[in-house]
Order: structure tokens, then C-alpha cells, then sequence
């Protein structure tokens, strides 16, 4: 066989001699590979394996997602109705659908005052004055709709876009198709505040996605992630059984072929060692200063638990987490901000615990230049209606109202000072822009960069998205109000 000179050449080598030569291209590869797992969002997975360029930078690069689960009254917080006033304790004059309870058409005021701030002149409740000096930063969106009145179905739907049970989340859609900048913390992380909203951890989960997508839940306290902290009494004694295990998940791999499932298990292994070290670092908050800890109300009782929760949201951001949810605190003899009864002192307390820490967010996200690409989503499942709600047990309450109700976002490209849609004069049905979740979702994809009508993923024979078959991005909320090339 007649050899030309480059492979008599190779021919010539042998093993450990090609390794020496060549160790720069090996080197080469491995960089290669760190740059793709370090790469910013250029790309984006369609559901088919494939992976597109993105289709405009994004605006925003993390959310954090103030989750307020119960349903917040919007006509006691950001849309004052003063035909209630007028018309307090009388029958409300318009047709009304079956509330969740049945309650009665009685009107009853809001209990608190508003006023209106900033250069926007939006209108704010009492019970928010930290939040009401943020309000040029906020988007108020005052004609949400949702299709469900029932909170486990509404909580899903507003965290999946789906009411079914086991749908991905948004959480879980963003981190499968931007990815994480993090390599020693998951990409999705779920700030628990001492009570989850009703449906659980299905509101974070990652569904028919793979499994390393799903919400990661923090606690609160000395341990944050459960069974992260290593049994094993050195760190040698652990690396061998992490060796062990994946000998054993290879060998695995031979006898059925699947590799898909054994890799997401060994790639949380792999990061939950990371996270050992990484946990600890961003609940350490003695490097920020008594100022900022003052800012976020930490050294105050009322508000330590939310505004440690909220610190540590911009920590996670800082470190390239994409998703952050936080959830509001439980409070002693309170439904989170689900007010049947004695909504008068609850919605004020429930208030008082996350506003402060909200504003401090906001504040110390723009003095850190992070809130132009941080985008902040405040809201619950649904509103209240006007109407009086009294339970045996307290005072008057408002039921679920999923017909119109107020949510705000702020940062990461959002056009501050807005004031979005109307609500009639009850505050009960949508007038004017009603925005949808599905357009909602839409809304915070395309912040991030992100098609909502090209982000799927195929399963039981259909490519499903997180916006299901509708949604449209509502352009008036954004600075830049141009769609997607």
C-alpha cells in the first residue's frame, strides 16, 4: 500500500506520542465546550433536538417573578373604583356571573385611600407607600383575565398556561430554551417563604420537559435544599461513591440504551456537589452593608422574612440564575392573600410584609445597573370582586374575580409608568385591552428574546408551547415596541 508522506508520519506515532502533539486540539475542544455551556441566550431549542439562533437579542436575561398567590384585591391596591364609595352597601347595579362562593350582590368600599404618585400619576393604595415611590419604574396591567375562578386550576394556569396538572411551567419553558448562565446553581429556583400556593410544586414543574428544567425549591433557614448537605464524613469518601453511582448508571445505559433520563440524573448529581459550596456563599449576607439590609426592611420583624427573600433574588441574579419565583410569607392566622374575611387588616398586613423588600428590589437593582436586564413580574392567580363577602368566623371579604385584575411588571425592557387597560366601574369586568395570561406569557418571552409561537417542544404527537395556541405580545407595555424580526 502505497502511503503518501503525512500518513507515513502518523503511522509512525504511536499512542502516547499523538496525545503529546495533539494536546493543544484537545485543549481546544474543551474550550469549545465550555463556550457553548457559557454562551449567553443565542440560541434556542425548538423541541426537535434542533437548535435555531434567536430570533433578537432579548431585552431582559432573568425574571423574578413576585408571586403573590390568593388573588390580591385590584380595587384595593393599584384600581380605585370611587362608585363604590357612592354606592357602598347597596346591590350592585349590573348582571354578575356565580362567584366561587356564591356571596351576594352587596357593594362594599375599599377600606383604604389612595393617591396618586410620580410623573405618571398612577394611583396607589395606602397600604404600598414604598412601593408607591417605584411607580414611574412599574407597568401597571389593569385589565387581566384569567379562565378560572378555582385556585388550584388558576394557579396552574397562571405558572403553566395550562390548568391541567403536570404542564411545564414558565420557569421551566425559559430555562429549557435560554438556558442557564449558572454552572453551580439550577436555572429556575423557588424562594419558599413558609407556604406553597395551593397545586403545590406541579406550579414549578417541568412536565414533559426534561426533569433538570423544573423549579428548584429554597426554604428558608440553615438547610435551604433538602439532602444537599453530604453525609459522608470527607469529601474523598463522597467523589467515590459519585464515581460509583456513575459506573453504575453507565453500565445501566448497556442494558436498556436509553441514555436521556440516566444523563439528567447524572447532571443533578453533578450540580447538586456544586451547589454544596455554592448555597452556602449566596446565603451569606455579610458582605452587604447595613444600608442595604435596611433597604430591603431586613432589620425590621414585619418585613425580614420577604425582604430576605427578595436580597437574595438579586444575589441569584448576579450569579446568572434565569428564573427566580418568590413566594409571599405566611402569616399567623392569614390565607396568604386569599381574603374571604377580614380583608381590611389581612390585605394591609399581607402588604406591609412584601412592600418595603419589593421597593428595596427595585431600588437596588437599578443602583447596581442589573433592573434594565432583570425583569420583575408582581401578581396573583386572580382579583376580588367588589361585592361583600362574610364568613362566619370575621369580618367582610371579597371573593375570586377572574374577570379583571391587576398585575405589574418592571425592568428588563419594560416602558415605566404605564398604566395598561381598564376595569368598568366596580372594578369587575374588563373595559378596555383585556390581556390574557397566555398574552402575558408571550409578553415576558419576547422580553427575554424569545418567539412564543417557536419556543415548543413536541410530545404525544403534538409540538405544545407554553402559550398554547393563542397569545399575542402586548407591545404598548415595552420601550421598544417593535415585534421580533
Amino acid at each position: 500500500m502505497n502511503l503518501s508522506e503525512p500518513e507515513r508520519y502518523i503511522a509512525r506515532l504511536n499512542r502516547r506520542e499523538m496525545l503529546l502533539r495533539w494536546a493543544n486540539g484537545f485543549g481546544g475542544l474543551a474550550l469549545c465546550g465550555l463556550a457553548a455551556s457559557c454562551s449567553r441566550t443565542s440560541n434556542v431549542v425548538d423541541g426537535r433536538g434542533d437548535r435555531a439562533p434567536a430570533t433578537k437579542p432579548a431585552r431582559a436575561r432573568s425574571v423574578i417573578f413576585l408571586y403573590m398567590d390568593g388573588g390580591p384585591s385590584q380595587i384595593d391596591t393599584f384600581d380605585p373604583k370611587p362608585r363604590l364609595d357612592r354606592e357602598h352597601g347597596q346591590p350592585i347595579k349590573i348582571k354578575t356571573p356565580d362567584t366561587q362562593f356564591r356571596i351576594g350582590k352587596t357593594i362594599m368600599k375599599s377600606p383604604y385611600q389612595f393617591r396618586q404618585y410620580g410623573e405618571c400619576g398612577a394611583w396607589v393604595s395606602d397600604i404600598f407607600p414604598h412601593l408607591a415611590t417605584c411607580v414611574d419604574e412599574l407597568a401597571f396591567i389593569r385589565s387581566m383575565v384569567s379562565d378560572h375562578a378555582e385556585h388550584t386550576a388558576a394557579n396552574y394556569f397562571m405558572n403553566t398556561g395550562s390548568p391541567l396538572q403536570g404542564r411545564p411551567s414558565m420557569g421551566a419553558w425559559i430555562n429549557y430554551g435560554l438556558g442557564c448562565e449558572a454552572d453551580n446553581l439550577p436555572g429556575f429556583i423557588v424562594l419558599d417563604c413558609g407556604q406553597l400556593p395551593i397545586g403545590g410544586m406541579n406550579c414549578f414543574g417541568a412536565g414533559f420537559l426534561p426533569a433538570k428544567y423544573q423549579g428548584t425549591l429554597f426554604h428558608q433557614g440553615a438547610v435551604p435544599v433538602a439532602d444537599l448537605r453530604p453525609h459522608e464524613p470527607t469529601a474523598e469518601l463522597q467523589q467515590a461513591k459519585l464515581g460509583l453511582l456513575d459506573k453504575l448508571h453507565r453500565s445501566a445505559v448497556k442494558v436498556d440504551g436509553s441514555t436521556s433520563e440516566l444523563d439528567a440524573v447524572i447532571d443533578n448529581y453533578e450540580l447538586a456537589y456544586r451547589m454544596q459550596s455554592a448555597v452556602p456563599q449566596l446565603r451569606d449576607v455579610s458582605d452587604e452593608s447595613t444600608a442595604t439590609m435596611a433597604l430591603y426592611g431586613i432589620d425590621q420583624s414585619e418585613t425580614e422574612t420577604f425582604g430576605t427573600q427578595c436580597l437574595l433574588a438579586r444575589r441569584l441574579v448576579e450569579r446568572g440564575v434565569r428564573f427566580i419565583q418568590v413566594l409571599p410569607p405566611k402569616l399567623p392566622d392569614h390565607n396568604h392573600w386569599d381574603q374571604h374575611s377580614n380583608l381590611a387588616e389581612h390585605h394591609r398586613s399581607n402588604a406591609l410584609a412584601v412592600d418595603q423588600p419589593i421597593a428595596g428590589l427595585i431600588k437596588d437593582l437599578r443602583a447596581r445597573g442589573l433592573l434594565d436586564e432583570t425583569l420583575i413580574v408582581w401578581g396573583g392567580e386572580f382579583g376580588r370582586t367588589p361585592m361583600a363577602q362574610k364568613m362566619p368566623q370575621g369580618k367582610d371579604g371579597r371573593d375570586h374575580n377572574p374577570y379583571g385584575f391587576t398585575m405589574w411588571m418592571a425592568g428588563g425592557g419594560v416602558r415605566g409608568g404605564t398604566v395598561y387597560g381598564t376595569t368598568d366601574e366596580y372594578g369587575y369586568f374588563v373595559v378596555e385591552n383585556p390581556v390574557s395570561v397566555h398574552d402575558l406569557h408571550a409578553t415576558i418571552l419576547h422580553l427575554l428574546g424569545l418567539n412564543h409561537e417557536e419556543l415548543t417542544f413536541r410530545f404525544s404527537g403534538r409540538d405544545f408551547r407554553l402559550t398554547d395556541v393563542s397569545g399575542e405580545v402586548i407591545y404598548d407595555l415595552l420601550r421598544d415596541q417593535q415585534p421580533l424580526a
